[in-house]
């Protein structure tokens, strides 16, 4: 049982002072005053009786009650041990709380000691809050200081980086006067003192306009050093500028060692600009003189290996073929090229040759080798190439020089020499008459201008162009007098008429896929419509040769000659979709098929003629009116099964002997012999319609197939 935490006092033994206890009740209920109940107060007439009904009917619902009232147990009696059972336990909580008096006395005793701990420890707790006020506001005063500590410390920071910087770009260190004044200007330690210098200077001109009083201290001795230090970089620029005049003197090793000093112009640039001016003045003319003297040299040695015999005014397509000055006659000189034939010449536009080596004059010369203009003209300009790209490179580098300013320092020294090559060029094309020289030319400075835009060298575009305007107009010149040469060619003047290809059309068909398969890479519509012009010249040309020929046959077979031996060379070279390519396969095809015609019709005329006609007859439904030409059917059915085959062996003997190109005799008989077959196919279809199906004649027919096998045995294999 709980222990009651009631504080022990004094109880009196029930029984032997229980009237005693009933009197002393009695004497408190009379000293206690009268109570004032209120609400409860059922004495009160305010009192409601029918709450009385209420609380019955709660206290009904009770499970005890019901219980009792179901038994029928007697309530007085159940009252009275209710109130029996009551006091027991009263009694025995008496007792219990008499027996934990002890301990509820020390709870209470503790419980006192405890609340004067904690008020002693709620004084402590109030002191130490007041402590940490006064110490929040210390802290926030001892942060204030702080701020403004660091903020003193971060000026004085600044003041002292500006001061140091300044005392540092002031002040002269005897390391840097020592070094400057005895130094070689090669020794890498000039170098750094000079860049230590230069800043030094930069930032005496930076105070000067401030008015600082520090920097009249040292600069006396700043443009001491100055003096000295432009003095000894003149001296030594200068000096490699003259070793450049030697004799022999390969020139790109001096500018290799100016390039690892260019701190050196920008010194003088920058700090004396007078004797910048001088230096950059001795360059450009000592390297004017020196390139206009090595490529005048070059250009009048190179000349000295050119072919002696070149191509003159009567040098044209339309000139006739002497024994004299013969186009397919062997040449007086070993190594002399054809004026038409592009040969081994288009080789000096593949990649390894256009930027390959360029030509020794003196060992050409030991070796007694010549060369072709084009060849030269390729050592010339690639040299050129060469030599001004690394030029132009050195300028922009160790001059500091860029765009207009670039172009303008370069002109100046390569200008004499550039003009040089213009005149020269000049000299040769007034008196020049080898096309195909020409137009090597134009492409070769095609190619050599692509090569400069790839390298970002704008340096030489204006000259590219220059060259360009004087090659072009010269090309076009020779190509419209060879078009005129053909124009006015009189072919009764040119010997004894020959079936076999001409040498005028082989000079054209040489030319033309020569220039055809240069033009391929850099197209050119200029160059498109000339050689329209002296294609249409050319096919004129060999019609008037063909009236020549008495007979419609020889005049096909010229006609076929030529177009076969024209396409022939075309197609070596050109593309096979090439303008020219495939109209002079149009002009062989129309022709070929007019020379089959023309060879078939003899031998087998008159069933060709028929066949003809029958077809027409037939088209129109009017073949009734053949019905009476049984005669000229069976001598047509019986004179082809008789002679066919000498036919077809003498037709093919005389294509082979008529045509100089194997193949394309062999082409022509396929191709006859091929007609020959339709219009056999034809006859008998004509004779199998109603009109003749009655002939008997009609047995005497070859089996087609029979006849194509036959045939066969009589097609050439080359």
């Amino acid at each position: 049982m709980a222990e009651p935490l009631i504080p022990a006092v004094g109880f009196s033994k029930p029984g032997a002072d229980s009237a005693a206890a009933a009197g002393v009740m009695e004497s408190d209920c009379d000293a206690v005053p009268a109570l004032n109940l209120g609400d409860l107060d059922i004495t009160t007439d305010e009192f409601i009786l029918d709450e009385v009904d209420t609380h019955i009917q709660a206290n009904l619902e009770d499970d005890l009650v019901k219980e009792a009232l179901k038994t029928g147990v007697d309530l007085r009696q159940y009252s009275k041990q209710v109130e029996t059972e009551l006091q027991h336990i009263e009694q025995a909580s008496i007792k219990d709380y008499i027996k934990e008096s002890q301990n509820i006395a020390s709870l209470h005793n503790q419980i006192t000691a405890c609340d004067s701990i904690l008020e002693r420890m709620e004084g402590m707790l109030s002191s130490f809050q007041s402590d940490l006020s006064s110490i929040s506001s210390e802290i926030q005063t001892l942060q204030q200081q702080s701020v403004s500590m660091n903020l003193r410390l971060k000026n004085r920071q600044a003041v002292r980086s500006h001061l140091s910087q300044l005392v540092d770009e002031l002040v002269v260190p005897s390391t840097m006067i020592s070094v400057i004044l005895d130094s070689p200007v090669t020794e890498q330690e000039f170098l750094e003192q000079l860049h230590e210098l230069n800043s030094k200077i930069n930032y005496a001109k930076e105070l000067s306009f401030r008015e600082t009083l520090a920097c009249s201290d040292v600069q006396d001795i700043v443009d001491r050093l100055k003096v000295k230090a432009v003095s000894k970089i003149r001296e030594f620029i200068l000096q490699k500028i003259y070793s450049f005049r030697k004799p022999m003197t390969n020139y790109q090793i001096p500018q290799n060692t100016l390039l690892k000093y260019r701190f050196f112009y920008q010194f003088l640039l920058a700090n004396e600009r007078t004797v910048a001016k001088e230096v950059r003045d001795e360059y450009v003319d000592t390297m004017s003189k020196i390139y206009l003297s090595y490529f005048k040299s070059y250009n009048s040695r190179l000349l000295k290996v050119q072919y002696e015999d070149v191509a003159d005014k009567d040098d044209l397509m339309g000139v006739e073929d002497t024994a004299k000055k013969g186009f397919f006659s062997k040449p007086s000189l070993k190594s002399r090229n054809t004026i038409f034939t592009l040969g081994q010449r288009g080789a000096v536009l593949s990649p390894g040759e256009l930027e390959g080596p360029i030509l020794i004059p003196h060992a050409a010369q030991r070796g007694d080798s010549r060369y072709p203009y084009e060849t030269l003209f390729r050592s010339q300009h690639y040299a050129l190439l060469d030599n001004g790209c690394r030029e132009f490179l050195f300028l922009s580098d160790f001059f500091m020089v860029a765009g207009n300013s670039a172009l303008d320092l370069f002109n100046s020294i390569m200008g004499k020499t550039l003009s040089m090559f213009l005149k020269s060029l000049s000299t040769y094309l007034s008196d020049c008459y080898d096309s195909i020289a020409v137009f090597l030319c134009i492409h070769i400075i095609l190619r050599f201008r692509a090569v400069t835009v790839k390298r970002n060298i704008p340096a030489l575009h204006k000259y590219w162009e220059a060259v360009l305007e004087l090659l072009w107009p010269r090309f076009e010149l020779i190509l419209e007098m060879n078009i005129q040469s053909i124009r006015n060619t009189d072919p009764q003047k040119l010997g004894v008429l020959d079936t076999r290809p001409h040498y005028i059309t082989r000079r054209y068909a040489e030319f033309s896929s020569a220039v055809v398969s240069i033009n391929q890479t850099f197209p050119n519509e200029r160059t498109n419509a000339l050689l329209g012009q002296l294609q249409v010249e050319v096919e004129n040309f060999v019609l008037k040769m063909a009236a020549e020929f008495p007979s419609r046959r020889d005049q096909l077979i010229f006609l076929i000659n030529n177009y076969d031996m024209m396409l022939g060379v075309l197609t070596e070279r050109a593309a096979d979709d090439s303008k020219e390519v495939e109209g002079f396969q149009q002009l062989l095809l129309a022709r070929t098929q007019e020379f089959i015609e023309e060879i078939l019709s003899p031998p087998f005329g008159g069933m060709i003629a028929f066949v003809k006609e029958s077809e027409a007859l037939m088209e129109k439904g009017q073949l009734d009116k053949l019905r009476n030409d049984e005669a000229r059917i069976t001598q047509l059915v019986r004179g082809f099964s008789s002679s066919w085959k000498q036919s077809v062996e003498a037709l093919s003997q005389d294509v082979m002997r008529s045509f100089t190109n194997f193949k394309n005799g062999t082409s022509i008989i396929q191709g006859a012999l091929t007609q020959l077959i339709q219009y056999y196919h034809g006859f008998h279809k004509v004779l199998s319609q109603p009109t003749f199906r009655s002939l008997a004649v009609r047995s005497e027919l070859i089996n087609l197939h029979h006849l194509m096998v036959e045939v066969k045995k009589h097609k050439p294999n080359f």
